[in-house]
């Protein structure tokens, strides 16, 4: 059963990084039709991301954009300011796995998780934290995963890149809390994507066993976590980790 709520985020600006597929595209959906004006980057799926912008129609942008890179943020940034006038929420969603034991792990496969999952957060962070401060408001969400808080074994370098966020986030709602500036976590657990429908039914169903649950979780399920600390149901929340797992993180 789904509760209807009706544009929780009416004339709010929001911008998601990663949102042309999985859970970013599911964020923008989830956003738009929660009345949001929305800003979202692509890194290289150019010919989805316009399709998206032409299905949603007015007050959705899709930039690209990498995420990971100090000066394309800040140059994003900027333009979005141009093109919507002010930011209310960020969402750094963007991501990359590179998964293998910790034997076989290069230093190429940690640098590059590291650099696109956690150095992306600070990026963004960095460049939205100013003209939030002068509007005395703002949420920012990141998305970590049930993998940072209890770990995984082939997975260290998604692993730490995920538990950085964590840390990032808390630190960051100390540091900005005073001037009406939020900053939360999502942990997403075993969630039904492109990716997750290409495995094997028997790596599914193990997954499934370890889900108190027993489904995998879906990605309009992970936009209505981030829906509700982007709006005012949740004006009195920050620096917390909202894990969405079905008691996966339990």
């Amino acid at each position: 059963m789904h509760i209807e709520f009706m544009e929780l985020l009416k004339d709010k600006v929001v911008l998601i990084t990663g949102g042309s597929r999985g859970i970013g595209e599911a964020i923008v959906r989830k956003f738009v039709a929660q009345g949001a004006k929305v800003a979202f980057t692509y890194n290289s799926s150019a010919e989805r991301s316009n399709a998206l912008v032409a299905e949603l129609g007015e007050g959705v942008k899709a930039y690209q954009s990498d995420a990971a890179n100090f000066q394309a943020s800040e140059a994003l940034v900027k333009q979005v300011l141009v093109d919507f006038g002010r930011v209310d929420t960020l969402i750094n969603n963007a991501g990359i796995t590179k998964d293998t034991l910790m034997l076989r792990m290069s230093e190429e496969q940690w640098d590059a998780v590291i650099h696109t999952n956690l150095k992306s957060v600070f990026n963004l962070t960095k460049q939205v934290l100013r003209p939030m401060l002068k509007q005395r408001s703002g949420s920012i969400i990141n998305m970590s995963s049930v993998v940072g808080v209890f770990g995984n074994a082939g997975q260290a370098n998604y692993a730490a890149s995920k538990a950085g966020i964590i840390g990032f986030s808390k630190s960051i709602a100390k540091e900005v809390g005073s001037r009406g500036i939020r900053c939360n976590a999502i942990a997403p657990g075993f969630i039904e994507t492109d990716m997750t429908q290409e495995l094997d039914e028997k790596v599914k169903a193990a997954f499934l066993s370890s889900i108190p649950m027993k489904r995998l979780g879906t990605g309009e399920e992970v936009a209505e976590a981030c829906l509700f600390l982007a709006s005012d149901l949740s004006k009195y929340i920050s620096g917390q980790v909202i894990s969405v797992c079905g008691a996966l993180n339990t």
